[in-house]
Parts: structure tokens; C-alpha cells; sequence
């Protein structure tokens, strides 16, 4: 069901809730009020009436006749029609009739109605043509009852006064009606078109449209709802450009080595490389397919590390140890290279709580990367210092160094600064991704120093035990 059938539907429904309550509720409540009031005017008339009108008539100087003119007249202003009716129950003046002599007596009506304050559906057919609504008060002259004064109005007119009540209601209601329509259409182009902009747009990143733009000019919730789903937008597209990079990137990585296996193989095979020079060629075969097998084991890797199948074994062990018997490792390739390898502790034994097999993994690494990329006749430094309660573990060479513009891509995964791959064309380009992962996984930072010509530092931090 959609939001702006929703709000329809909920428009709808307050105009009739509210219209039913002011028609039904409301106009019981009026009519009560319009009986209410005009049985008080009623009231009031009778009482004025008989304060003035009657005092100089049985004075002996006030006539008849003026009183019927006085009743005339106030019939004229009021629309309340007025008897005046004698201790004998005859009508001695009537406002409807003028200076006329009212021919009503007492066998004409209900006699009753003179000893009553209010009294409701008063019929008196010779007179009346429909029910009406009486009040009346005594005179009192020298202390005794000497006549009466009595006032009418239709029935009707309490139905026509509510009525007139329930029609400015109405009118109200229109009013409100229309601020209500404001109100839901300001709900509707705040909430449901942003709603709709957003479905459209996920739409649109659904069917792999990254640069749909949507277009959320408020600055709401919805506008961080469409930012924050633009942000993984753009992760997404970026996710997905990285992975087009990798699946190239790897493409290449397998077909350069297998192109040469295979090529060798095959012409090993059918005689067109000479079997007296076999085993140079078988060799290149082999170094292939170890490059081959370092690739296939980095990329396990890196994919077990990705679903999060890096489980670390943190336990205690002596840092400087481990460093030692890596660059025991390396010996005869530094003495091949002509490359010294230098070792600073702070302490002779520096105890951290790491996964030993994994932190001998990254220094092997960046030791084995050092080494590549030093000149001969050159020094590699591996150091450990203590500062605070963390060791900092640094590979520092004096080789070519990294380019300026390569210091924050070094960790990604297949970049190389240099495109031929430097001098090492076993290299995968994702040893220092690996590197970084196991150092992220630890909770701690590595971190890279290089001037292009000058050498490169790299260095990450361990708890100490």
C-alpha cells in the first residue's frame, strides 16, 4: 500500500470522523444550547414585561391600548409574540394583533400554562399553527395575582438556531478541512516523494546504475538516509572497480607464467629446444611454477582473511629472537647481495603478545622486500624499541625508495610502484597487503617512510607482554 494512498485514506477518515462528530454530537450539543438561550430570552422578556408595562394600566393611568402597541412593538424588535392575559385567564392584548381586541378566552387553551415558567410543544389550534415553546410570570399588584404575562416562540425556531450553530461549525470544518489537506499534502511532499526519489534510485544501483543521482533537497533524516545510501553507493562502485582490477590483475599474473610453462613444455616436447639445453629451460619451468605456487598461496590467503577466517594464536614470545632467526634466513642472500643486515634492540629480550607465526610472517616480507629493492654494498637495519607499553618493529633500507605519489597505495593489493615489477619477477605485489591485514587484525598500525633515491622504513607496533 503506498504512502500517499495512506495518507489519502487517513484524510479521508478525519474529515468524516470530525464531520460525524459536529453532525451527530455536535448538533445535540447545539440544540441544547439554542433551547437553553432562547428559554432564557423568553425568561427575560416576561420578567421586563412585567416590571413596566402593567404598573400604570391598573393605575388607572396607563389604557389597553397602549399596551397592545407596546407588545406590537416589541414583537417587531424580538420576534417573541406576547400576551397579555387577564387574573380571569382572558387575553386582554395580543402583540400579534395590534390595538385588535383578542377574542381567547380561557375554554380556548390550556390554562395551565400560566402557572408554568417553561413549558415546552404548547398547541393552541385557534390560535397556533404549530407547536410552541411558552413562558410565563404573574403580576403582582397590591400583593395579589392580578394577571399574567406570556410569551411564545415556535418550536422550530430551537431546531433553526442549533441549525444556524451547526452551520458555522461547518463552515469551521471547512476551514480546518483545508489546513488538514495543507498538513497531509506537506506530509506526503516531505516524506512520500523523498521515499519514492530513494526507491527509485536503489532501482537504479540495482541494476548496477552507479551514477543515478538522487536528488534530496531537504536536510532530514531522508537527506542522511539518500547520503548514507549514496556513500555505499560509491563503495560499491569502487568495490567493484577494485574487483574488475584484481580478477585483470591476477588474469595476468597466472597467464604470464603458465604462457611460459606451457610454451617450454611443449617445446621441450616436440624437440625444438635441443636436450643437451633441457635443464635451463626446465629450471625456468620450475621458477614459474613456484612463482605460481607463492601466488595461489597469497591469494588463499588473503581470501580466508577477507571472510574472516584469520584466526589469531596470541601468545608471549621473545621478538628480538624471532628477528634473529629471520636474518639468520636471509644470510646467504645478503652475503650474495653484498648487503649487511644490522640488528638494534633497546633490550636484549623484548617480550609482546602477538601470533609469533604470523608477525614472523610480515617481518620475512618486509625483510624480503628490503633486500630486493637495496643496492649491493648497501645496509638493511631491523630494530625494536620499547616506548611505552608497545614495541615499535621497523625494516629500514637504503635502496631506490618509493615514488612520492606510490607512499599510500603501497598496500594495496597487486600495486606495484614499478610496473615491471622491480628486480624481482617472482613478486606478487601482495605481500604488504598481506602484511597490513595480519598487523590490522593485532589492533595495531604500520606505517611507511620512503624518499624516492634514498631508502624506505617500514614499521608496525606490538604489546608488550
Amino acid at each position: 500500500m503506498r504512502v500517499s494512498f495512506k495518507l489519502g485514506l487517513s484524510y479521508l477518515i478525519t474529515i468524516a470522523v470530525l464531520f460525524a462528530i459536529v453532525n451527530i454530537w455536535g448538533r445535540d450539543v447545539c440544540t441544547k444550547k439554542a433551547e437553553q438561550k432562547i428559554k432564557t430570552e423568553l425568561k427575560d422578556s416576561v420578567s421586563k414585561i412585567s416590571d413596566t408595562n402593567y404598573k400604570d394600566y391598573y393605575e388607572g393611568v396607563g389604557t389597553i391600548l397602549k399596551i397592545r402597541r407596546d407588545l406590537t412593538r416589541l414583537e417587531s424588535l424580538t420576534g417573541i409574540r406576547i400576551w397579555f392575559v387577564k387574573q380571569d385567564a382572558s387575553i386582554a392584548a395580543d402583540s400579534s394583533l395590534g390595538i385588535k381586541n383578542p377574542e381567547i378566552g380561557p375554554e380556548d387553551y390550556d390554562t395551565r400554562i400560566l402557572e408554568q415558567s417553561i413549558c415546552e410543544n404548547v398547541v393552541i389550534g385557534k390560535v397556533f399553527e404549530e407547536p410552541m415553546l411558552a413562558s410565563s410570570e404573574p403580576y403582582i399588584y397590591d400583593y395579589r395575582v392580578v394577571g399574567y404575562v406570556c410569551a411564545f416562540v415556535p418550536m422550530r425556531r430551537i431546531s433553526q438556531e442549533a441549525s444556524e450553530y451547526v452551520e458555522m461549525m461547518n463552515v469551521g470544518m471547512l476551514i480546518i478541512f483545508a489546513a488538514l489537506f495543507i498538513i497531509f499534502a506537506s506530509i506526503y511532499f516531505y516524506t512520500a516523494i523523498p521515499i519514492k526519489k530513494i526507491k527509485n534510485a536503489a532501482a537504479e544501483y540495482a541494476k548496477g546504475n552507479y551514477d543515478y543521482e538522487m536528488k534530496i533537497k531537504s536536510h532530514d533524516e531522508f537527506k542522511e538516509l539518500s547520503d548514507t545510501i549514496a556513500y555505499m553507493v560509491s563503495e560499491l562502485k569502487s568495490n567493484e572497480e577494485k574487483q574488475r582490477k584484481f580478477i585483470a590483475n591476477v588474469s595476468h599474473d597466472f597467464r604470464s607464467p603458465l604462457t611460459s610453462i606451457k610454451g617450454y613444455a611443449e617445446a621441450i616436447k616436440d624437440g625444438t629446444i635441443p636436450y643437451e639445453n633441457k635443464d635451463k629451460y626446465l629450471d625456468i619451468i620450475q621458477f614459474e611454477s613456484e612463482r605460481l605456487h607463492k601466488l595461489t598461496s597469497s591469494l588463499l590467503q588473503l581470501s580466508s582473511i577477507d571472510s574472516g577466517g584469520l584466526s589469531l594464536d596470541i601468545k608471549s614470545f621473545d621478538i628480538t629472537k624471532v628477528i634473529r632467526s629471520i636474518a639468520d634466513a636471509f644470510e646467504g642472500t645478503c652475503r650474495n647481495k653484498k648487503i649487511v643486515l644490522k640488528l638494534k634492540f633497546d633490550e636484549s629480550k623484548i617480550y609482546v603478545d602477538a601470533d609469533q607465526a604470523r608477525i614472523e610472517q610480515v617481518i620475512y616480507n618486509l625483510t624480503d622486500n628490503a633486500i630486493k629493492f637495496s643496492n649491493k654494498d648497501s645496509e638493511i637495519i631491523l630494530s625494536v624499541q620499547v616506548k611505552g607499553v608497545k614495541a615499535v618493529v621497523s625494516v629500514k633500507d637504503f635502496g631506490c625508495g618509493i615514488p612520492k605519489e606510490s607512499i599510500n597505495r603501497v598496500f594495496e593489493r597487486f600495486y606495484k610502484s614499478d610496473p615491471s615489477r622491480g628486480k624481482d619477477k617472482k613478486g606478487t605485489g601482495l605481500g604488504l597487503s598481506i602484511a597490513k591485514e595480519i598487523i590490522s587484525a593485532h589492533d595495531e598500525e604500520i606505517r611507511v617512510i620512503s624518499n624516492e633515491g634514498s631508502g624506505t622504513e617500514f614499521s608496525f607496533t606490538l604489546p608488550i607482554s
